[in-house]
């Protein structure tokens, strides 16, 4: 009995010291936990890698970890965008710097500067920090609507999440995740003039701005039909924060188009941004226009006989998938993220819907639907969220696996 009292009184004794820890610590233990795990994968990949376009057979961590697009970073970082945009044997528009946010690169850039160390060792290290910012913003805001517990096991989800892997290579992800988190952040505590310098930084490391300013329309909207006063209650949306959210939703939008602009000037051509976007895609469908919202429908067109079903059949299941996607944010459980969150996943998505052609990118394109893991996190069976986190680090293999590994010729990126 005196063994079973020692027990009990050890057992209170961790779960005070637990309570106790702060905040910060628990997702700072949560996040080098989570690296251990996703280096150990991608260092068993590199291990088995082959010689590839980018590095030589075996390549040390951080020359994995700077393949793919990290090459194309390495690029700007280094010298920086093309004056002209170069042209295939066909006369179309190619591959170019210009299909990448100069935020993340011109950071490296400076730290390059101030280390004397390579792009691969720099930027892997920019990653890993704002990764690790990105997961104590998250928590800052997951626990403006969910309790501590909750809140931090949504950190779990993210630091272990089948794409995580992106938050530690040569990649703007997770500087954009921080961003994003911080945007966020402010939305919901309605600090509106703190947003504009967010979100012009955000909008120039992932493209956003677009998104967010829809995401601010139905925020605006939202508030101005909600929380209109009545005749016996005060002001609920006051006219200083009117013109503030408005102001912040119209400069989005203006921040949305800005790297379009300066491509535009710098190159000369009017449609440079978006043709070389149109370059990555025309492996699959050609070159063309870009038509918002076509592109998934010519998708089902492509993917059908990969898949082995009918187009119609195809497209059919996206609608559902879409459908699904859009009444899930209506769910008790969506709702406890609040309006603006769900405002915002519900614009990203719509984002991605006008403007991306799905393929293997679409799942590293998922990663700003990142507050959507708080819904996950909600319950709190422990034989739940051992499961799922097991699920998400199976996932990150088979992510490695499938885009960032380099198998010979490989059409899947990452």
């Amino acid at each position: 009995m005196a063994e079973r009292g020692v027990s009990l009184g050890a057992r209170r004794n961790l779960r005070v010291r637990y309570r106790l820890t702060p905040w910060w610590a628990k997702v700072l233990v949560a996040f080098v936990a989570s690296r251990v795990v996703t280096t150990a994968i991608l260092l068993s990949f590199a291990a088995r890698q082959g010689p590839n376009a980018w590095t030589p057979a075996h390549p040390d961590y951080f020359d994995f970890a700077a393949i793919w697009d990290g090459h194309w970073y390495y690029i700007i970082a280094a010298v920086g965008y093309p004056s002209t945009l170069p042209v295939t044997a066909d006369g179309q528009v190619g591959e170019s710097a210009w299909a990448f946010m100069p935020a993340y690169p011109a950071i490296v850039r400076v730290f390059m500067l101030l280390t004397g160390q390579g792009f691969p060792v720099v930027s892997v290290f920019v990653s890993v920090a704002f990764a690790l910012a990105a997961a104590l913003m998250f928590y800052r805001l997951m626990h403006l609507v969910l309790p501590a517990s909750t809140a931090l096991f949504a950190v779990v989800l993210f630091c272990v999440a089948p794409l995580s892997p992106i938050l530690q290579v040569s990649y703007a992800e997770s500087m954009h995740a921080f961003l994003l988190a911080l945007a966020l952040y402010l939305l919901v505590r309605r600090r509106y003039w703190m947003l504009i310098p967010v979100v012009a930084v955000m909008s120039l490391t992932r493209p956003s701005g677009l998104a967010f300013a829809l995401a601010m329309l139905l925020h605006v909207a939202h508030r101005w039909w909600v929380q209109r006063p009545s005749a016996r209650s005060r002001q609920v949306f006051p006219v200083r924060e009117r013109v503030a959210s408005i102001t912040v939703g119209l400069f989005s939008a203006v921040m949305g188009v800005a790297w379009l602009l300066v491509a535009a000037v710098v190159t000369g051509s009017l449609t440079a941004y978006t043709d070389t976007e149109i370059a990555w895609r025309s492996a699959y469908i050609g070159h063309g226009e870009l038509v918002p919202f076509t592109s998934w429908l010519s998708a089902t067109e492509f993917w059908a006989p990969w898949f082995r079903m009918p187009q119609p059949l195809l497209l059919a299941l996206l609608v559902l998938i879409v459908a699904g996607f859009f009444a899930a944010l209506l769910t008790p459980w969506a709702r406890r993220l609040g309006t603006d969150m769900r405002f915002w996943i519900a614009s990203y998505a719509l984002y991605l819907l006008a403007v991306f052609f799905p393929q293997s990118s679409l799942f590293r394109l998922l990663v700003p639907l990142f507050p959507a893991l708080g819904v996950l996190a909600i319950p709190k069976s422990p034989v739940y969220r051992v499961v799922i986190v097991a699920l998400c680090i199976a996932g990150q293999w088979a992510w490695v696996q499938l885009g960032w590994w380099v198998d010979g010729y490989d059409w899947t990126p990452p």
